[in-house]
């Protein structure tokens, strides 16, 4: 396979040059459907995870990856088609974190120009030269269509991320003192949304990390006037449109609660605990199994000391529970009757 000729040909490189090598092998098919991303963002994360983890145990100061100014010129165009904020206009920045890049002074032509000079062989990735990826359509494609236009256009393309560099950095400052006026434990206000001079731009700032794009961003603006219950989702997260709100939280399944049943006999002196994680009932008038499930549509029970029926929606409502504390309203139910809701 290429991949093991690329690991024999460094391998080579670092025996002859005395450099000691570290390799590992992962499945990124299986990390990229586990986690519903794409094979070239689950081969990047868990490479640089990897750096990382190598780094430390090497007690390491830095990571030198070798992008270049291709590279750099690639990811701006890349992020502009997919559509991005200022941040990712900004270009690859030569060091982060513990990341350094010290060839992005230099393009492709540059370096193996270099390596031609010397006598060192090399190595190409095919994958490079086929137009199948997005990013390799853009390096054959896109971008010598735009140096028909202007020959230059590389380093136009860089001196403009330099200059929206500077201006993210001030735009950033502004986005996170924002952030702070609008968040809420749960999620968004939106009235403190609306306050704020580009409201769908703060929007955007705080979901984009959580793999919104601006396409739902631009439609969850549009429903902060609308009703409650319309839900936005990622593979990893969603936001639902709640009163004054938008309720943010990760995609997981409802942990159910441990159900401890104990009878205890009953007598004068007996005391109903005055706790809410527990409930009393007169074991003569159950039928058992009972059963715990998350409340449904339209379900509706008899509140302690009424006689009438009352839906579980309105005195959840009633309690002023958010959307998303409706959702993990556990109840217990005695054959098709509601016998508690879990916790009230």
């Amino acid at each position: 396979a290429e991949s093991d000729r690329d690991e024999h040909f460094v391998r080579q490189l670092c025996l002859e040059h005395r450099v000691t090598l570290h390799t590992v092998h992962f499945n990124t098919e299986q990390e990229a459907k586990e986690r519903h991303i794409s094979i070239e963002m689950a081969a990047r994360e868990l490479r640089y995870a990897w750096f990382e983890k190598t780094r430390e145990a090497c007690s390491a100061a830095v990571i030198a990856v070798a992008h270049h100014q291709d590279d750099s010129v690639e990811t701006l165009l890349l992020n502009l088609i997919r559509g991005t904020g200022i941040n990712g206009l900004r270009g690859i920045r030569p060091r982060n974190g513990h990341i350094v890049r010290p060839l992005l002074c230099l393009d492709r032509k540059e370096i193996v120009g270099y390596l031609e000079s010397i006598g060192q062989a090399y190595v190409t990735d095919s994958t490079n030269l086929q137009d199948e990826y997005t990013r390799n359509k853009i390096r054959l494609n896109l971008l010598p269509m735009m140096q028909e236009i202007n020959p230059s256009v590389k380093e136009s393309i860089l001196k403009t991320a330099e200059h929206l560099d500077d201006a993210a950095s001030i735009y950033n400052i502004g986005i996170e003192e924002a952030k702070l006026r609008v968040k809420t434990p749960e999620g968004i206000s939106i009235g403190a949304l609306r306050q704020e001079a580009a409201p769908e731009t703060v929007l955007f700032e705080i979901l984009h990390p959580l793999g919104f794009n601006a396409a739902q961003v631009r439609d969850i603006c549009r429903t902060l006037d609308g009703q409650p219950g319309k839900v936005f989702a990622t593979p990893g997260w969603r936001v639902i449109k709640d009163r004054g709100s938008l309720l943010i939280e990760p995609v997981q399944e409802a942990v159910k609660p441990l159900l401890e049943i104990k009878e205890h006999p009953y007598t004068p002196d007996f005391m109903i605990p005055r706790n809410k994680a527990t409930a009393c009932f007169d074991a003569d008038k159950l039928q058992h199994p009972l059963s715990l499930r998350l409340c449904r549509q339209g379900d509706s029970f008899v509140p302690f000391g009424m006689k009438g029926r009352k839906k579980v929606s309105d005195y959840l409502t009633d309690r002023k529970f958010s959307l998303l504390r409706k959702e993990r309203q556990w109840v217990l139910c005695c054959g098709d009757d509601i016998i508690w809701l879990v916790g009230e």
